[in-house]
């Protein structure tokens, strides 16, 4: 579903119905083996298998690069590109649209530039996103975004 600034309403996409979305909150989990890396890695074996299709917004790339290079260096970050690389997952370009429909979340909702580019991936594709950030809360309890909640602490 995308949320149509026309209507004020919500609308279905047409997509994938066996797709995941993840933000930089999952990636990280999973790379850096924090709380939900399992769930994260269960979701890319089944990309692997071709039971669905991963998805991640090219703003949230980014965002999970910069916050890696902040809290552990360049170096770091630049491993972590190369193992996202190695994933199986399919990173998702911005399009005018796309940059107009998150600039709307954002002023609708209280979450992050980059978690809306999330959100407008997940609608895109038909996906349920997988976070374990709060920010989300009020977007899926408006029925904007399906999300699978990941724990927030270390295993």
């Amino acid at each position: 579903m995308r949320y149509s600034p026309s209507t004020g309403e919500s609308v279905r996409v047409a997509g994938s119905p066996a797709a995941y979305v993840l933000d930089s909150f999952a990636l990280l989990a999973y790379l850096e083996g924090e709380a939900g890396m399992a769930r994260v890695r269960s979701v890319f074996e089944g990309a692997e298998a071709q039971r669905h299709t991963v998805y991640l917004s090219l703003i949230n790339l980014g965002e999970a690069l910069y916050i890696t290079e902040r809290e552990r260096g360049l170096v770091q970050a630049r491993r972590t590109l190369g193992a996202v690389d190695q994933l199986p997952v399919e990173i998702v370009g911005v399009s005018r649209a796309t940059v107009l429909a998150a600039a709307h979340i954002k002023a609708c909702f209280p979450i992050s530039y980059a978690d809306a580019f999330a959100v407008v991936t997940a609608q895109d594709h038909g996906g349920v996103l997988m976070t374990g950030d709060p920010e989300f809360k009020p977007l899926a309890a408006a029925g904007l975004v399906a999300v699978q909640w990941l724990p927030r602490r270390r295993p």
